[in-house]
């Protein structure tokens, strides 16, 4: 049987989305669509082709090997216990400004991305220490749930990123250009977060009012800045080892996450309880993350195959090339159908099914392709946001005290997905923004 590649199209995607609405695990969904339109399209002598993608193209690429190491990186530290005090700290340092806890909030999130990247422990960590005292202060219940998925997003995308790698590995961009393309993006959304948070808290008080003066004249000056020598500093160095030696060039991205872990485990050693059974847990947890990435990577490998060779790339192609408005017109298509199936898949499918049809379309086009990836990046920070699908709301939920209901998580991203749409707009008309710290780095 040898269906039309429009048909293909159609029958493909279809299946993908019946399979993830009935509940199942989309690296299966992945591989078994791929099988059936392996039967319907190129003929099931195409699977042939696509174990050796799998096993001699993807799982030979020397960069995927930072992949485990970044998220073993980011388990110890996750496990070591210095995020609650690093909170702590940071939480004194900005007393007395209104909002100060939600701002406390975005500034923790945003270390914490660049040291775990992880975002359902983030996400899950700040909910626990930070969402209950905002609300005994206080502060409005959709700006507090707001801010913490918002900026636990920010994992996926400030550097080391196991997003960024992956698209690094399905992109000509390196990793170190990756990185540093979306550094100031990162730092950007979380600055504007933290504006957003000021201003907000400035024009409605009640919003975020300020923590109780008995509270805030409990720590001296030379007690809060033990605290942030003690709690803020080490991550500082575990950021600056990784990303340091990637950007000057001293290491490669499997070296610097080598570098990570080492960092890692010493203030794990440090701060967390050392016992053998924790260490234990984390290798586990670390070994199933890594294990869930690789999974879909192959499912995916095998879908795009199929889809390739069946002709849906030139769908696909045609579909974005004839949109009216040219370049721009085909730009905010791609972006916006990434945007879309945000609300469906996660990054990790977006990625894998996405870059092996976009991607050549942008090069046709004449696109700078770092900073259309990174533009890529940016977008799926809204995957965890929005309904039905965002992972963002589900974590926060299940750590959330009695009261908050899913429908008040879905109002309170509502201003944070406007902040990434505002960003994505400032980022096309100041590409130097993405363009420009990768132009400084060496062998770049």
């Amino acid at each position: 049987m040898n269906i039309s590649p429009e048909m293909l199209t159609l029958v493909m995607f279809g299946g993908l989305m019946i399979g993830l609405f009935m509940g199942h695990p989309l690296a299966f969904v992945l591989g078994g669509v791929a099988v059936v339109g392996a039967f319907l399209g190129p003929g099931t002598q195409v699977m042939g082709t696509l174990i050796n993608n799998v096993y001699g193209n993807a799982m030979d690429n020397y960069v995927l090997v930072a992949i485990p190491l970044f998220i073993l990186m980011a388990r110890f530290l996750n496990d070591s216990g210095v995020t609650e005090k690093m909170f702590d700290a940071m939480r004194l340092l900005l007393a007395n400004l209104r909002g100060g806890l939600a701002l406390t909030v975005v500034v923790v999130s945003v270390l914490l991305a660049a040291t775990t990247g992880i975002v359902g422990a983030s996400i899950a960590v700040m909910g626990m220490i930070a969402l209950v005292p905002m609300l005994k202060y206080g502060y409005h219940k959709g700006l507090s749930t707001g801010v913490i998925m918002a900026s636990g997003c920010l994992g996926i995308l400030i550097p080391p990123s196991i997003m960024l790698i992956l698209m690094a590995s399905y992109s000509p961009v390196s990793v170190g250009a990756l990185f540093a393309g979306a550094l100031v993006p990162g730092l950007m959304l979380g600055a504007m977060y933290a504006l957003y948070v000021l201003i907000i808290c400035h024009v409605k008080p009640a919003y975020g009012p300020l923590v109780p003066a008995e509270e805030r004249a409990g720590t001296s000056t030379r007690e809060l800045l033990i605290m942030l020598a003690k709690y803020v500093l080490p991550p500082m160095s575990l950021i600056l080892g990784v990303l340091g030696a990637l950007f000057t060039g001293i290491a490669t991205a499997t070296e610097a996450s080598a570098i990570g872990v080492f960092i890692a485990f010493m203030l794990f050693m440090i701060f967390g309880d050392r016992k053998l059974k924790t260490c234990f847990n984390t290798l586990i947890e670390a070994s199933k993350t890594t294990t869930m990435v690789m999974l879909v990577l192959v499912g995916a490998t095998a879908f795009t195959g199929v889809f390739s060779r069946g002709g849906g790339m030139d769908v696909i192609s045609e579909l974005v090339l004839s949109m009216p408005g040219g370049t721009i017109g085909a730009l905010i298509l791609m972006l916006f159908l990434v945007f879309i199936l945000g609300m469906f898949l996660d990054w990790t499918g977006i990625v894998l099914l996405s870059f092996p049809i976009m991607l050549p379309i942008i090069e046709t086009m004449g696109i700078d392709t770092l900073w259309f990836v990174v533009m890529v990046a940016v977008v799926l920070q809204t995957s965890f946001l929005t309904p039905p699908f965002g992972y963002a709301l589900f974590y926060l939920k299940g750590v959330a005290p009695p009261g908050v209901e899913t429908l008040d998580l879905y109002k309170a991203v509502i201003p944070f997905v406007a902040l990434i749409i505002l960003a994505c707009v400032l980022m096309a008309i100041f590409p130097w923004l993405i363009t420009g710290l990768p132009s400084l780095m060496v062998g770049y």
